[in-house]
């Protein structure tokens, strides 16, 4: 019911576009920060992106430039556009709230990239 659900994963070529959405509750989504994360296989998961309730962004040094997040408060949903994707960034898409100095965590979504 409060978890974030994320959609939009799939098989996609290398140099195409793809974009993730995340639906999150009013109550975990209203004035916190969402963020995309992702673990690639046999890897740790690690930060990709992160907006604020008020829109500022940050970014992993290996997706600027290429990745966007971006959010719509009034639909509770929050963006990533892979712009440019690569095989490297193959891995299981995480969509996370900041919350009470938590973080409330998506089950994922897969994205394969292919050469």
């Amino acid at each position: 019911q409060v978890q974030p659900v994320e959609s939009g994963g799939g098989l996609v070529q290398a140099g195409g576009s793809l974009r993730l959405s995340c639906a999150a509750s009013i109550r975990i989504f209203s004035g916190n920060a969402m963020g995309w994360y992702r673990q690639p296989p046999g890897k740790q998961r690690e930060l990709v992106a992160r907006i604020t309730s008020g829109g500022d962004t940050n970014y992993a040094d290996s997706v600027k430039g290429r990745f966007t997040i971006s959010r719509d408060n009034a639909k509770n949903t929050v963006y990533l556009q892979m712009g440019s994707p690569k095989p490297e960034d193959t891995a299981v898409y995480y969509c996370a709230a900041d919350y009470r100095s938590s973080m409330i965590w998506g089950q994922g979504t897969q994205v394969t990239v292919s050469s």
